[in-house]
């Protein structure tokens, strides 16, 4: 049975669910476009990843891995996994902490410990609009990785579409979680 929608004058934007945007990029929707992301219902085409983000990212994966190995806690670091934030976002991040890291689909949101953006030219989007989605979706910590800089924009404890704490960190004076316990990042090498 349809559902009755009301009449409206004006022409409204249609958002997809994360159900239609998955059937869409299994029907192959998307080959021609690379990589995408469901951010508010929108899909979103993301830039090729160019020598400098994929330093950063490469090199802070590996650190957040081996810290996270040391830890007696069940996170594990993924690169570039798809999270279902239900109902419109599948946004892809560049690291996520999850306690899922094994299964099928997509990377459940309610797993996720802690999610990095690396931003070399996509800043103003994951201090906007992300950090919003992040927040909203209470998201535990958030840290945006501006590469231009040589900083770290760490935020944590989300109410409503903000963070309430935040901090910026230098590469070079390394970086401690304020959320997952001992988690300590030592980023000079970045």
């Amino acid at each position: 049975m349809n559902e009755m929608v009301p009449l409206t004058t004006v022409p409204l934007p249609v958002k997809l669910r994360v159900e239609d945007y998955l059937m869409l990029d299994a029907a192959g929707a998307f080959e021609g476009y690379g990589k995408t992301e469901l951010l508010d219902g929108e899909i979103v085409y993301m830039n090729s990843q160019h020598r400098p983000h994929a330093r950063i990212k490469s090199r802070l994966f590996r650190l957040i891995a081996d810290a996270l190995d040391n830890l007696p806690i069940n996170l594990e670091a993924l690169v570039e996994g798809s999270v279902s934030m239900p109902p419109y976002n599948v946004p892809e991040p560049d690291i996520a902490v999850t306690a899922e890291p094994e299964g099928e689909g997509l990377i459940p949101l309610a797993s996720l410990a802690l999610v990095i953006e690396v931003a070399d030219t996509t800043l103003r989007n994951d201090l906007g609009r992300k950090r919003k989605i992040y927040a909203r979706e209470g998201i535990a910590e958030y840290w945006v990785v501006n590469v231009r800089a040589g900083m770290i924009h760490q935020m944590w404890a989300p109410v409503g579409d903000r963070f309430t704490q935040s901090r910026d960190v230098p590469f070079d004076t390394g970086i401690e979680s304020a959320t997952i316990p001992d988690l300590r990042v030592n980023t000079t090498a970045l």
